[in-house]
């Protein structure tokens, strides 16, 4: 398995050395310094190894920053040792926590353990399929007729939710505890919201993903397809 990291870390001695030993495993390996460097490189990684004591902004701002708009793995690397930290870097999107000092195999053996917990996931899940919309989640693959529509996961996690209630209403408070882990606040109801336009832009209309006032969201197909009429031009993002 060969994996783009972003490491994060001020200390540059440290990096230098783990970034080598990352690429003799063969893993895509770039390092920056601080959160800002963090935030613009982050789109590039699929997993990001995060020191918290950055120079610029704390790590846990940076965790947030990036989970709002992205689904690439987190895992903190850090000196900080107390509960109140782990579960604050948890809190804020990562996925895994490491105090330092620790031993390379261990990080190795951390990092195979996030990917593998996905594709176990993904492995025993139905698919789904709403209309021409079909969702697999073994091949994480989305299809609109014979269109791929390439997601991120978190975007794929919002839509397969979505569809395995094709008779409801799915709630904010729901969407946010089991696509992002996290508890709804009116404070982070703009994660939700980003990723909603994200996915009806690429699905190519805004009756996929139907908004239910004051409560959440429901799967929907758009009507041109519910008489079927289907105007797959119309449908690029």
């Amino acid at each position: 398995m060969i994996v783009r990291i972003l490491v994060v870390d001020p200390d540059e001695r440290a990096v230098a050395t783990l970034v080598d030993r990352l690429r003799r495993y063969g893993h895509e390996t770039r390092a920056v310094p601080d959160g800002g460097a963090a935030l613009s490189s982050s789109g590039w990684a699929q997993l990001v190894l995060m020191e918290m004591d950055l120079p610029d902004v704390d790590g846990t701002q940076v965790c947030r920053r990036i989970r709002d708009t992205s689904d690439v793995y987190i895992i903190v690397v850090s000196c900080r040792t107390s509960e109140a930290d782990r579960v604050l870097g948890l809190q804020a999107g990562s996925d895994d926590y490491i105090v330092k000092p620790y031993g390379f195999p261990e990080l190795l053996a951390r990092i195979e353990a996030v990917f593998r917990r996905e594709r176990r996931f993904d492995a025993v899940r139905p698919s789904m399929s709403s209309g021409s919309l079909n969702i697999d989640p073994a091949a994480f693959e989305v299809r609109l007729g014979r269109r791929d529509i390439p997601l991120t996961r978190k975007e794929f996690e919002l839509l397969y939710l979505l569809a395995s209630e094709p008779n409801g209403v799915v709630t904010r408070e729901r969407l946010m505890a089991e696509v992002w882990g996290d508890r709804w606040t009116p404070s982070n109801s703009r994660t939700i919201d980003t990723h909603v336009n994200s996915l009806r832009r690429k699905l190519g209309s805004r009756e996929w993903i139907r908004t239910v006032r004051g409560i959440g969201f429901r799967i929907g197909v758009p009507s041109d397809m519910e008489a079927g009429i289907v105007d797959w031009a119309s449908c690029r993002p």
